[in-house]
């Protein structure tokens, strides 16, 4: 029987990386993205709704990413879904789920100061530049980057949220 935990997003952050390091050195970045949701009703009115995520980044990567991302900033994320348990205070069990990301994409827009957009991928691919790559080739890692033309670029106000 196969298994699979992957969960892609595509959203705003909701508050600027928190940036930390375990004790042994590790270090682990944490933030959310929210993503919107809409539809229409039946009556044709038109519905909306928000759905908030928890997202986790380790390592190298979380170095790389953390500095560059901001609050309200779209960015892309991929990874594995996790939940954690603990006790509370209280002595009530408490459960988190959230993205362990495996990829993050950091997306520009005209307004923010360099307006590339860049790819945070695990260790082995810390940073690459995806709007000024004249070579993205489908082949390399399933990248949604890699699908993109060069001249392609993303407008921040075609995005839904």
């Amino acid at each position: 029987m196969l298994n699979l935990n992957r969960a892609q997003i595509l959203g705003n952050l909701t508050r600027d990386p928190e940036m930390r390091f375990t004790p042994n050195g590790q270090a682990v970045s944490n933030f959310a993205v929210a993503t919107n949701r809409r539809w229409k009703n039946q009556d044709g009115s038109a519905g909306e709704a928000t759905e908030y995520h928890d997202v986790v980044v380790w390592g190298k990567q979380a170095e790389s990413v953390s500095p560059m991302l901001k609050k309200g900033q779209p960015v892309f994320i991929e990874g594995r879904l996790q939940t954690r348990s603990w006790e509370g205070q209280d002595g009530a069990k408490r459960y988190k789920t959230e993205i362990v990301a495996e990829s993050v994409i950091v997306l520009g827009s005209k307004g923010m100061s360099g307006s590339d957009n860049y790819a945070y991928e695990n260790e082995t691919n810390p940073v690459e530049s995806i709007s000024k790559s004249s070579s993205n080739k489908a082949d390399t890692k399933g990248d949604i980057a890699q699908n993109a033309n060069a001249d392609d670029e993303i407008d921040i106000e075609e995005i839904p949220f």
